[in-house]
């Protein structure tokens, strides 16, 4: 499958996530993103492994969980997921998840697909569009991905 069959553009977007936060919203733990932002866009989102790997988090006991017995990689798409919504908890509330960081934005994720092989790509900040030779790419390991 082609990009060319699919709408240009505003279909998909790009997060990029440090290790070993990335592996866990990959395996179904996290559920959220914190980030500093609010993001009013909603969609397929590729799950970008940034370079980084956040050592002290591996101590968090949620994280040593989701993580046990996986590889970290970095610098690679190793998931699509949906941005279904985006929110803040409310002063003085518990947080949504154990995941949340209080302040932050939460990026609500969901129906998170594991790629089989990582697909290496450059990341950035902030929600960035993916060029057409790397949704290709995705597409081959989940060619029933659509808007």
């Amino acid at each position: 499958m082609s990009i060319t069959t699919l709408p240009e553009g505003d279909w998909i977007r790009g997060i990029s996530i440090k290790q070993p936060w990335a592996t866990s919203i990959v395996v179904g733990a996290k559920t959220i993103e914190n980030r500093a932002q609010h993001w009013l866009w909603r969609g397929w989102l590729l799950v970008h492994a940034s370079q980084q790997i956040e050592w002290p988090a591996l101590r968090w006991p949620h994280v040593a969980r989701a993580v046990r017995n996986r590889d970290l990689p970095t610098g690679a798409v190793i998931a699509v997921a949906r941005l279904t919504g985006c929110h803040q908890d409310p002063d003085g509330a518990p947080p949504c998840t154990p995941w949340a960081q209080p302040g932050q934005w939460h990026l609500e994720l969901a129906d998170v697909q594991e790629l089989a092989l990582p697909i290496p790509a450059r990341g950035q900040l902030g929600p960035w569009k993916p060029a057409g030779p790397l949704i290709d790419q995705v597409l081959q390991q989940l060619p029933d991905l659509r808007p």
